[in-house]
């Protein structure tokens, strides 16, 4: 393939994924960007400049990578597919052979990353697979402190959830989680047109802000455990939720109250710096009683209509595929063989 395009379109996006037998899949959420505005609309609002250091997650055949190299900066894809991994290279070196050397790859699925080649990214920029886009993203926040912003396409809906404030009816475990690291707000929105096969929902750019996390004594496992609890089951009140946990509802009331809570609101008013101090108050009384309890059936169907469970492919939107397979809320996989959990759908 040449061209003396710096940028793939919809007739090179084609040929080459022709090329390579690449069908994109429902189960690895496959659906390439053929729109070069779009790609460059990513970049200019991802704030990427000449010089600075990216991971991008799940590149697929390289339509946002070459976007962002033609900026000048350094890129580190993550691919778990290996044909897709395979080929970026030779795609950099032919759209772009001056920006070779910026370029480095990570055959893996994202969530087992732990470490990445060069100097430590100071951005992420990606469009995430729906089926893994929150855990993908708590992730390598936890894991790499070095990001200072992020930019990702998600679902309309995650895009939502993530971004929304405390007392929102969307507000929920992503938004608190993410909190926990970011400001994060909703961009811009992507039309359905921009994608080859195109899905069948709308797409999101969401922006996340490095913050210091909340001040506290508990640890980021500690808060996301009453997190997780507050919100297994949305239409219950904060004193029910988290009975197990504190030991009983009187003791989850008084941990509530020492925190500044009324025990009857429910978790949704909750921001993350609050639930830290819920958190420190239950483990000042003795620590967790029971491990957090599992979502209710219609809470996790709930999120899983969402779209971040969404592992049949109704509105999975990504280049590639940064990881598959069921996924807790925290990032975490589960072991093999086990369904997912309340987290999966977060």
């Amino acid at each position: 393939m040449t061209s003396a395009a710096t940028l793939l379109g919809p007739v090179q996006v084609r040929e080459l994924a022709e090329r390579l037998g690449v069908r994109p899949t429902k189960t690895l959420g496959q659906n390439f960007v053929i729109d070069a505005g779009t790609v460059r609309k990513i970049v200019r609002t991802a704030g990427v400049s000449a010089g600075e250091h990216v991971v991008e997650i799940g590149p697929g055949l390289g339509s946002l990578t070459l976007g962002i190299l033609e900026t000048g900066a350094s890129v580190v894809a993550v691919e778990i597919d290996p044909v897709l991994a395979a080929e970026l290279p030779t795609t950099v070196a032919t759209f772009q052979p001056d920006a070779a050397e910026r370029f480095s790859l990570v055959g893996q699925d994202a969530l087992t990353v732990t470490e990445l080649p060069g100097p430590p990214p100071v951005a992420l920029v990606a469009n995430l697979p729906y089926n893994v886009s929150v855990p993908v993203l708590l992730h390598f926040l936890e894991r790499f402190d070095s990001l200072e912003r992020v930019l990702v396409m998600v679902q309309l809906e995650v895009a939502d959830r993530l971004a929304a404030p405390p007392g929102s009816k969307t507000y929920g475990v992503p938004s608190a989680k993410a909190a926990w690291y970011c400001r994060t707000s909703r961009a811009a929105t992507i039309g359905r047109n921009v994608f080859w096969p195109a899905p069948n929902v709308d797409s999101a750019l969401v922006a996340m802000e490095r913050r210091e996390p909340p001040s506290t004594t508990a640890s980021r496992e500690d808060v996301f455990t009453v997190v997780d609890a507050a919100f297994a089951q949305r239409r219950k009140t904060l004193r029910a939720t988290l009975a197990g946990l504190a030991g009983s509802g009187a003791a989850a009331a008084e941990a509530l109250e020492a925190a500044g809570v009324d025990p009857s609101a429910r978790g949704e008013v909750c921001d993350i710096d609050t639930f830290a101090r819920i958190t420190e108050e239950i483990l000042a009384r003795g620590g967790f009683h029971a491990p957090a309890p599992r979502a209710s059936r219609r809470e996790r169907e709930r999120r899983a209509a969402d779209g971040d469970a969404a592992a049949s492919g109704d509105g999975a939107t990504s280049e590639g595929a940064a990881a598959v397979g069921a996924v807790m809320s925290d990032g975490s996989a589960p072991a093999s063989g086990s369904a997912p959990t309340d987290g999966s759908a977060a």
